[in-house]
């Protein structure tokens, strides 16, 4: 939690002051870790990309991501070129930064507007 922001983020830090909400991000962070994210290997995404190939999708990467490396992010679009590759200059893991959030925002409105449209 404290790692995922490129600049320290104060309102972050004292959340994690917070005994209750530390120890349900504690559980929560450690049951997907522990699961391996849910994928039967760590290559699962990248050995299936053609699986989801047809699917519209942005991949969002904070420059200095220190918990995605962004190596991980860099192999996934060149699996599948048909995505879009945004990389956040001045942005670490969190989607609460103000870089990656809008990137977000952006790639859901522009999803958004082909399903609006139908195209």
């Amino acid at each position: 939690m404290m790692t995922a922001h490129l600049l320290p983020n104060e309102e972050n830090v004292k959340r994690g002051d917070d005994d209750n909400f530390s120890l349900a991000f504690a559980r929560i962070e450690n049951h997907y870790f522990v699961k391996k994210g849910f994928f039967s290997s760590d290559s699962f995404l990248l050995d299936n990309v053609d699986k989801i190939r047809h699917i519209k999708a942005t991949i969002v990467q904070g420059r200095y991501d220190v918990c995605c490396p962004m190596m991980s992010a860099w192999d996934l679009h060149k699996a599948w070129p048909e995505a879009e590759f945004k990389i956040v200059p001045d942005a670490g893991h969190s989607a609460n930064e103000p870089g990656i959030a809008a990137e977000l925002v952006a790639a859901n409105e522009k999803l958004k507007n082909i399903i609006k449209n139908g195209s």
